[in-house]
C-alpha cells in the first residue's frame, strides 16, 4: 500500500520532466529553462517574488502588470518613477544600480532576480546563491530584447511581444506627421553635456517613429551612438527643429539652468523658435521599456504637433 502511495505521488513529478520544457526542484516547483547573458537558469514558472536589479526591469514589470518586491534604484534618482504611477509603493530599495545591497536581496526571499550584465556582472555569482537571476547582456540599445527576455524569465513573453507590437505600430502613426522636422536630444548630466544618438533609448523611439535627427546627432564617427559628449561652448550641436532636453538628478539640474539661461543656448534656432522643451528624465533616459517608449510618442505629439 506504501509503495502504491509514493508512485502515485511521483506521477505528478515525472509527468513534468517528460514534456522537456520544464523540471521541477524540490523547493521551487516546477521550472523553466532561461538563456540569458550568463549561461542557462532554471526559472520558476511563475515567480512571484521578483527582485529587478535595473531601471528598464521596473518598467517591464509595471507594463506587465506585476509589482517587483524589491529593486535597486539610478544613483541620481532615489525614488520610484513617478511615470509608473503607484504600482511600486510596496517595493523595497536594494541599493543602487553599481552598489546593490546582498544583504537587503537576501531579506527579501525573492524567487527570481532580473539583473544586467553590463552593470552587475560583478555580483552574479552571489546573486546566483540567493536565488534563480537572469541577466540581459546590455542597456539601451537592446530594450526590446531586453523586454522580451524578462518577460521570458517572468513567464509573461506573448504578453510582452504583444505590447511591443502596438508600441511599434503606434510609433510609426504618431511619427507619420513629423517625417520633416529633425529632432535634437540634449541631457544634462551632473558633470557633462550629452546628445543622444541613433542607438539611445529614446534615439531608437524617434527612429521606431521615422522622425530625422541632425547630421551631428547621427553620431558617424563614433563606434558608440549612444551618446556624444559636447560642452557649453559647442551646444550647437544640439540644435534642431526642435530639441527635447532633460536633466539627471539635482547637480544636473543646475547645470541645466546655468546653461539653459546663457546666449549660447538661447541663440539656438529652436529656443528662439520656442521650440525646446523639457522633458522627463526618467521617461527620456532611464525608462527603457515600454511603457517609456509610449509615453516619449506621447511627448513627441503633444510638442511636434503644433509645429507641422
Amino acid at each position: 500500500m506504501r509503495l502504491r502511495l509514493a508512485i502515485a505521488a511521483m506521477l505528478p513529478l515525472l509527468t513534468l520532466t517528460a514534456c522537456g520544457t520544464s523540471t521541477t526542484t524540490q523547493d521551487a516547483g516546477p521550472t523553466r529553462t532561461v538563456k540569458h547573458a550568463m549561461g542557462e537558469t532554471k526559472v520558476p514558472m511563475t515567480p512571484k517574488r521578483v527582485v529587478v536589479l535595473d531601471t528598464d526591469k521596473l518598467d517591464t514589470m509595471v507594463s506587465l502588470g506585476l509589482t517587483p518586491v524589491g529593486a535597486a534604484q539610478a544613483q541620481e534618482n532615489q525614488t520610484w518613477p513617478e511615470y509608473l504611477g503607484p504600482s511600486l509603493a510596496g517595493t523595497k530599495p536594494v541599493g543602487t544600480l553599481q552598489q546593490l545591497n546582498i544583504e537587503a536581496i537576501m531579506a527579501l526571499k525573492p524567487d527570481l532576480i532580473l539583473g544586467s550584465k553590463f552593470r552587475q556582472a560583478a555580483f552574479y555569482d552571489k546573486l546566483s546563491k540567493i536565488a534563480p537571476t537572469v541577466f540581459t547582456e546590455k542597456v539601451g540599445i537592446t530594450w526590446k530584447e531586453n523586454f522580451l527576455l524578462d518577460a521570458e524569465a517572468l513567464g509573461k513573453k506573448d504578453q510582452a511581444q504583444q505590447l511591443l507590437s502596438a508600441y511599434e505600430m503606434r510609433a510609426k502613426q504618431v511619427g507619420a506627421k513629423f517625417s520633416k522636422l529633425q529632432v535634437g536630444i540634449v541631457r544634462f548630466m551632473p558633470t557633462e553635456i550629452r546628445l543622444y544618438g541613433p542607438e539611445s533609448f529614446s534615439g531608437i523611439v524617434l527612429g521606431d517613429a521615422g522622425i530625422p535627427r541632425p547630421q551631428a546627432q547621427q553620431l558617424a564617427d563614433q563606434e558608440d551612438k549612444r551618446f556624444g559628449k559636447i560642452s557649453q561652448e559647442n551646444i550647437a550641436k544640439g540644435d534642431a527643429d526642435a530639441i527635447f532636453y532633460t536633466a539627471y538628478g539635482e547637480a544636473a539640474a543646475k547645470s541645466q539652468a546655468e546653461v539653459t539661461a546663457g546666449p549660447l543656448w538661447k541663440n539656438l534656432k529652436a529656443v528662439k523658435a520656442e521650440h525646446a522643451f523639457n522633458v522627463d528624465d526618467e521617461i527620456w533616459m532611464t525608462g527603457i521599456g515600454v511603457t517609456a517608449a509610449g509615453k516619449i510618442l506621447d511627448d513627441l505629439d503633444k510638442y511636434l504637433t503644433p509645429l507641422v
